[in-house]
């Protein structure tokens, strides 16, 4: 779990349902924005984590709204992308697995900053999704 989202599960931890997918949306748009300040600046490894995080809040968000459901790991999160592509289509997988590039990236460094733009470009398709479903 990165720092951005361990802060949300602490704002969000007497709150219903509603309320807490409510928040981990929010804050999943503003870690796109952080992620293309930081794209600006050259810094990859911040952008690519920053895309990552938003990936996983809008995927927690949506299974709160949509289950109720709390999801604490990334195994969960995989099994959980599975029942988003299920209910958006199949085009969630290619946005999940960028995702997932850019948390590795964030390790190795090894993405380019065409990898980050494209990443960042299915992901903020992946959170508006999610966005229009949950309000």
């Amino acid at each position: 779990m990165s720092l951005e989202e361990f802060i949300a599960e602490i704002a969000t931890e007497d709150m219903d349902p509603s309320e807490r997918a409510g928040r981990f949306v929010k804050a999943a748009l503003e870690l796109l924005d952080q992620a293309r300040v930081e794209l600006d600046r050259g810094n990859l490894r911040q952008a690519s984590e920053k895309i990552w995080g938003a990936c996983a809040l809008a995927v927690k968000a949506y299974a709160y709204a949509r289950d109720g459901r709390r999801i604490t790991s990334h195994g969960e999160l995989w099994r959980y992308s599975e029942v988003l592509a299920g209910d958006l289509g199949d085009w969630v997988a290619a946005s999940w697995a960028h995702a997932n590039s850019m948390h590795t990236n964030f390790y190795e460094g090894w993405a380019t900053r065409w990898h980050v733009e494209k990443a960042l470009r299915a992901v903020e398709k992946l959170v508006k999704a999610i966005v229009e479903k949950v309000g």
